[in-house]
């Protein structure tokens, strides 16, 4: 009830310069502040002042009763805490909602219609609680596999292309110029600059630097990274040491990779020294920890 009361005549401006540094400092008063900056940006509706005089000035005097003015006072905290009330039901409700996955980890969530979310190391994903039963769309920017409840359309939207499905289970991985969607149940349309194509479980589509990939079908029954393993199919070599980055959470040392070698296949995401065995064998290259996070690459001369 005591924060209640600081809160109201923080809001109608009656905290003392002492009173206010010390709310300044309360665990909430960064949410307090966004919801009375936000409150301040709205408008309401216009009205007709002297019409309204009109009409109490006409209308029939009844018994009048004297209210003090302490009780005024606390009409006013008691309205301005109702409103508040409602900004902070509408700020938590509308306000978009970040989840996110370090490198290392994967964050598994559910969104409001019990959808379920794996985000992939070096993920991200806004979405608004707001209407989301009819409005069931979000923005992502890694990769993620969705288990998508039955309802309305659902659309996955990234950087490079869209994801549309009403309820399915599938895969999207956007990085850089590469876009990959994969279906596991259902169908899923996706949507690539011009193109649109729909893919039915066990398919996959990718593009990269616009142009569609000839990729084979998945036999999977779910992503290869939500069980430890990273599945490559026609990746540059860049590409599959900045996906081990996300996945280790390390960082590699080297100049400029000129292997044009492209790589199909699986490395273990939990293992790394297993990891580096299978790229010094495929690309000729020798690996050395610096560090406990840090590794630098060397490649090997096999003409020698």
């Amino acid at each position: 009830m005591e924060d209640n009361y600081k809160l109201a005549k923080w809001l109608s401006g009656e905290l003392s310069e002492a009173e206010l540094h010390a709310f300044e400092k309360t665990p909430d008063f960064k949410t307090y502040e966004k919801i009375a900056i936000y409150s301040s940006q709205m408008e309401a509706p216009s009205f007709d002042e002297n019409k309204l005089y009109e009409e109490v000035i006409a209308a029939k005097k009844k018994n009048t009763r004297v209210i003090s003015m302490h009780q005024t006072w606390w009409f006013r905290v008691a309205a301005i805490f109702l409103v508040f009330l409602g900004l902070t039901y509408f700020y938590n409700t509308s306000i978009a909602i970040t989840e996110s996955a370090v490198y290392g980890e994967f964050n598994t969530f559910k969104l409001p219609d019990n959808s379920q979310v794996v985000l992939n190391a070096g993920s991200e994903i806004d979405y608004n609680k707001w209407n989301w039963d009819n409005h069931r769309q979000l923005q992502l920017s890694g990769e993620a596999y969705f288990r998508v409840a039955k309802g309305k359309k659902f659309e996955v939207q990234t950087n490079l292309g869209k994801v549309t499905v009403l309820g399915t289970q599938f895969n999207v991985k956007a990085r850089k110029n590469r876009f990959d969607v994969t279906c596991y149940e259902g169908r899923v349309k996706v949507n690539y600059q011009k193109q649109q194509l729909v893919i039915t479980k066990g398919q996959r589509v990718s593009f990269k630097d616009g142009i569609l990939l000839n990729t084979p079908n998945s036999m999977a029954l779910q992503p290869e990274w939500t069980s430890k393993e990273l599945a490559f199919v026609d990746e540059h070599l860049s590409a599959i040491l900045e996906e081990m980055e996300r996945q280790y959470n390390c960082t590699f040392e080297y100049a400029d990779i000129n292997n044009s070698q492209l790589f199909t296949g699986t490395i273990p995401a939990n293992n790394i020294d297993q990891g580096l065995q299978v790229l010094a064998t495929i690309y000729h290259v020798k690996f050395k920890k610096t560090t406990n996070n840090k590794i630098s690459l060397e490649f090997v001369d096999v003409e020698k």
